[in-house]
């Protein structure tokens, strides 16, 4: 099967090239003579001068009477080779992923037939141009080292929201790692699809997740413009445990107790949230402003050592001000507080991805304040993927 594609072959790219190789062919290679009937016949898809093909229709090349010996797709100027695979009797061949919107590709095929004549041919296409372009992000960065938590996260330029769309998005995923493990896609948004492992990653797991998004077809007319690809790696298994009503927190080091902090959490009517969240970017200096949650004169201050675990604004911080509540009673505004040397300490144990868990307070994390895969549970994770099953990392080469 065709990774990545949707759709039916369009009029513009139905054509085919046919070379009888009777001593010679489009491109050369024919030695003259031999029988009729034991001439090999090429046919390649797209058709030669096509100018509209489209990005995700394969590019198909058989041999009628012989085998195929060779297939080369490239495009662009430095003549980069895209994938595809032959078929194990020889006689066909096939483009592994989507096309380049706006590209011009040369496939040259060569094929030997059944008299061992020799033949080969090219086709030089052009794909369209969309109506709508589709572009991307992803996270983690390229070569950063995460924690356990990290999910990886494909941010998209514009909605996808047909099921079809959706699932040609997700068959466009691969995800290879040196310790492979079960995992799955699962929508955030129409514009937002992450991956996490069934479990947390094992330390010192090395990934690779490439996106073949360029001319993948998302629906209504708009393509995927371009193919992006991250790698990264698994630091230490950090989770930290922070108990509201015991005002401790927990950090632990592949499952060793490495520092005990005493911190206040929200107090009443700022309740902090509980739930399993991840560090998702630190700051060593914010002003924190309660107008950027809709509460504006209630504070303004600068703050150190801030660790952040919701897009609403939850952090780990240095909060000085609170030493004497920190240990005793939740007197934040929905953060948490620790003393300034807790809270450095933290702010460099801590890398993005960390399992952060807090636990004893009355309002629960809500799913997409932030990365936040593990705020479902494994099945709800699942449900929410257009495929809805689950996927084995390929292994990493």
């Amino acid at each position: 099967m065709l990774k990545g594609r949707t759709g039916t072959v369009g009029a513009a790219v139905a054509g085919a090239v046919v070379i009888a190789a009777a001593g010679c062919s489009s491109g050369g290679g024919g030695d003259g003579g031999g029988r009729a009937e034991d001439a090999v016949k090429l046919a390649v898809t797209p058709a030669t001068g096509t100018r509209q093909a489209a990005p995700d229709e394969p590019v198909t090349v058989t041999a009628d009477k012989g085998k195929l010996t060779s297939v080369t797709l490239t495009y662009g100027k430095k003549g980069t080779r895209a994938d595809g695979k032959l078929a194990p009797d020889g006689k066909s061949w096939r483009s592994s992923w989507t096309l380049r919107p706006s590209t011009t590709y040369t496939v040259t095929a060569k094929a030997t037939g059944d008299g061992g004549k020799q033949a080969t041919t090219t086709s030089t296409f052009t794909t369209l141009t969309p109506r709508k372009k589709l572009e991307s992000g992803m996270s983690p960065l390229d070569g950063e080292t995460v924690g356990v938590g990290m999910p990886v996260q494909l941010l998209l330029s514009k909605p996808v929201t047909t099921k079809a769309g959706r699932v040609a998005v997700e068959k466009a995923l691969e995800v290879r790692m040196s310790k492979p493990v079960q995992g799955a896609w699962s929508w955030v948004s129409d514009k937002e699809v992450d991956f996490r492992p069934r479990d947390y990653w094992p330390s010192g797991q090395k990934v690779k997740v490439v996106a073949h998004l360029a001319g993948l077809n998302a629906g209504g007319g708009m393509y995927g413009m371009k193919d992006r690809s991250i790698g990264f790696t698994v630091g230490p298994r950090h989770i930290t445990t922070v108990d509201a009503k015991e005002h401790r927190a927990t950090v632990t080091d592949g499952g060793r107790t490495v520092r005990t902090m005493k911190v206040s959490l929200g107090k009443p009517g700022h309740d902090s949230y509980s739930g399993t969240m991840i560090a998702q970017e630190k700051a060593a200096h914010i002003v924190m402003d309660s107008a950027t949650t809709g509460d504006p004169g209630e504070y303004r201050i600068p703050t150190k050592w801030n660790v952040r675990l919701t897009y609403s604004g939850t952090f780990v911080h240095s909060a000085p001000w609170s030493t004497d509540a920190q240990g005793n009673d939740n007197v934040s505004h929905g953060c948490v507080n620790a003393s300034p040397g807790d809270a450095k300490w933290f702010f460099d144990f801590t890398n993005r991805g960390d399992v952060v868990k807090v636990t004893g307070t009355s309002r629960q994390l809500r799913f997409g304040n932030g990365p936040t895969p593990w705020a479902k549970s494994w099945d709800a994770w699942l449900k929410g993927g257009a495929v809805g099953e689950p996927v084995m990392g390929a292994p990493l080469d």
